[in-house]
């Protein structure tokens, strides 16, 4: 106790979302400071840490042999323990540039993290390990429906129904909260990536066109959608993609409708469709009718795509909003609960704390 108040003056406090596809770092007092991809550049022979975060993302399909881009987080779980361990020390050793710290070079804060409700012991443990490893002092875990809610401002902590969706990159984490608890919740390894597998497999067997997750995930934010709308004019938005013809093994371009990436993304969508309906038929009665009145909060980067709102509602007969910066909207409930010790006692996944 005394050595983590003598810590406690010389790191900062932090909030980690680490996400499949991007991961946010929070500071107490400061907000969002961090927010890059979730990538590293490793030497293949040597282990090397090349690149970290944005500038390992861009070598994402694009590496000499002797090089590999990493993406150590899958279906929102950690899949290169080592890779993870040096991205966290990575981040942390950042944050705290800028501060003087005794001993030099070694903070070490409290850290929250956030992590899909349907992990395993063994991934909790591997998320856990690799924060310790990475520099944390203390670590405490968070799934991150709740931490989502927390972060969207819901009421979490009263006799009311609150119903949140989370669509990331690797994971979709449902769930209705109550007395701050989750009453009802699925979490489905079902969600950005898997919308990329779609589009590539498209690309491959309509187009004969071999193309990588990056230029799929592309595609997707340029005009990707889940609800058909009017377009400007009657003409429908088209964008360029380009990749290797599978036949002739040369570069070539195509330009792909909105529509026909509407249809890539529909099997996983209604995936989370079906999800979402059984969430909501296991709420009980009196919750149900505060879900009903407040409506179900989207967020999470893949609930940007053009429409979700609008199919979510039209599918599910309730109000749909989605949340400001849907990006960030985990790793500000995981900071906000730095703020608020009882909360943080109420909410921490109790396995996890250290």
């Amino acid at each position: 106790m005394f050595l983590d108040r003598i810590w406690a003056n010389f790191a900062y406090d932090l909030a980690i979302d680490l996400g499949t596809a991007n991961t946010k770092v929070y500071v107490k007092g400061k907000g969002i400071v961090i927010r890059e991809p979730s990538a590293v550049a490793q030497h293949k022979k040597t282990k090397a840490i090349l690149a970290i975060g944005r500038e390992a993302k861009k070598m994402v399909g694009k590496t000499p042999a002797n090089i590999l881009a990493i993406r150590p987080l899958r279906d929102g779980v950690i899949s290169d323990f080592e890779v993870t361990e040096a991205m966290l020390r990575h981040y942390i050793k950042k944050v705290h540039e800028s501060r003087l710290v005794f001993p030099p070079k070694i903070p070490r804060p409290r850290v929250v993290i956030g992590i899909p409700a349907g992990v395993t012991e063994v991934e909790r443990k591997a998320v856990l390990d690799a924060a310790m490893r990475g520099g944390a002092r203390k670590v405490y875990l968070i799934e991150e429906p709740m931490a989502a809610a927390i972060g969207a401002g819901l009421p979490i902590e009263d006799p009311r129904g609150s119903m949140i969706v989370d669509i990331g990159g690797g994971t979709s984490e449902i769930a209705v909260i109550s007395l701050g608890g989750i009453v009802s919740n699925r979490s489905l390894r079902i969600a950005g990536d898997e919308m990329d597998g779609q589009i590539i497999n498209w690309a491959k067997e309509k187009h004969n066109l071999l193309i990588g997750e990056r230029t799929a995930e592309e595609i997707k934010i340029a005009i990707g959608s889940a609800w058909e709308t009017p377009s400007e004019n009657g003409i429908e938005p088209k964008a360029p993609l380009r990749g290797r013809e599978l036949k002739s093994g040369l570069p070539k371009e195509i330009e792909v409708g909105q529509s026909e990436i509407r249809e890539c993304l529909e099997k996983p969508l209604r995936q989370i469709l079906i999800n979402i309906k059984e969430v909501i038929e296991e709420v009980p009665p009196e919750l149900l009718s505060d879900v009903y009145h407040d409506g179900i909060v989207l967020t999470g980067g893949s609930s940007l795509i053009t429409g979700i709102d609008k199919l979510v509602a039209e599918e599910t007969k309730v109000p749909v909003r989605i949340t400001e910066d849907p990006l960030t909207t985990v790793v500000r409930g995981c900071g906000k609960t730095l703020d608020e010790i009882e909360l943080l006692e109420k909410v921490r996944v109790v396995w996890g704390a250290q």
